[in-house]
């Protein structure tokens, strides 16, 4: 095979991603769809579901060194299939991206990872669980695992230790993202503790927080008008937690998860979760939303939420926005924003 060749067979689902933001809204034709009431058998869920289109492991963390300085990180792998059947070697149709980023009060530093599938340069074994891409690894198990990831200018090494239940959003874990009932299947472990070191262009720092574990498939969850979410994933300081997202289309869709600090949880319907932009920056030539009025006035939250730094921009092969926030008004605490399809 040519090198032009192995280019194009490599870079052809990432073409597709950028189409409705990651391809999400296309047709789905051959390929399995979410359906509801689902049941979720573990540790094989952990693990990947080639039949369906995309797929992600998503970390995301809110760390602080001894000196009390907020910084925030994050750890994707993508998994995209550009066609249904199966194959092996160069014939797999599976391919993956990995993402890593790490963002301080003053910087953001961010790079990426491709990969072919059905080579063992990148993928996913449920057990026992580990997930990769070149020299990145998440691997471990659901209640002890370890982190890591390198970039030209930093990386981390970390250790997560859950602290609490998984958590399956919308209708036990059957998420619903559309008026046309498209779909995805979704859980989270947002009770992680997390502790390890940054290594930074200034040197190494020591540090520990809490992160946030999303896990989502499906084969076609936008509907062919949305054209990108904003995600909010918010840790308030009495111990409850909010998952809450926005898709933006020729109408608005919203969801949201209350998760108590015992981990039981209320899933809440469209147009309970308000979100509304307060204020933009200027980030790589775009107008982003980095502070936001969020209200969820079933719990009582009605909060103000602000990047920790604007500039935190994803300037990989599908660009979007990710960092941490930080939340007053009703309730206090941090947490991560996703903005994507501002493009």
């Amino acid at each position: 095979m040519n090198v032009r060749a192995i280019f194009l067979l490599l870079w052809l689902p990432v073409a597709a991603w950028s189409q409705g933001f990651a391809g999400l809204g296309q047709s789905a034709e051959g390929f399995t769809r979410p359906m509801p009431n689902p049941t979720f058998t573990f540790p094989q869920d952990h693990g990947p579901h080639p039949d369906y289109r995309i797929e992600w492991w998503y970390i995301t963390a809110n760390l602080r060194d001894e000196n009390g300085v907020d910084y925030g990180l994050q750890w994707t792998l993508f998994r995209s299939a550009f066609a249904p059947e199966a194959g092996t070697g160069w014939t797999s149709p599976q391919v993956w991206m990995g993402h890593a980023a790490v963002t301080t009060p003053q910087a953001h530093f961010v790079t990426e990872r491709l990969a072919r599938g059905g080579i063992g340069q990148a993928g996913v074994i449920a057990a026992p669980f580990e997930a990769w891409i070149d020299e990145w690894r998440f691997a471990g198990s659901l209640d002890q695992a370890t982190l890591s990831a390198a970039g030209p200018e930093f990386g981390y090494d970390m250790t997560l230790t859950a602290a609490g239940p998984l958590v399956f959003h919308g209708d036990r874990g059957y998420s619903v993202k559309s008026a046309g009932d498209q779909a995805s299947y979704y859980y989270s472990q947002p009770f992680y503790d997390i502790a390890g070191t940054l290594h930074l262009p200034q040197g190494d720092v020591a540090v520990s927080g809490e992160a946030w574990l999303d896990r989502e498939w499906s084969s076609q969850p936008l509907a062919e008008d949305q054209s990108g979410w904003d995600w909010f994933s918010l840790s308030f300081d009495d111990g409850a937690k909010m998952m809450g997202f926005r898709l933006r289309g020729n109408e608005t869709y919203t969801a949201a998860t209350w998760i108590a600090a015992d981990g039981t949880t209320m899933a809440l319907p469209h147009g309970a979760f308000q979100a509304e932009p307060l204020e933009t920056a200027s980030v790589n030539q775009r107008d982003i939303p980095t502070t936001w009025a969020v209200r969820l006035p079933e719990k009582g939250v009605d909060v103000t939420v602000q990047a920790v730094n604007p500039n935190a921009w994803m300037a990989t092969s599908v660009p979007y926005w990710e960092g941490p926030v930080r939340i007053t008004g009703s309730h206090t605490g941090r947490g991560y924003l996703e903005m994507t399809g501002y493009e």
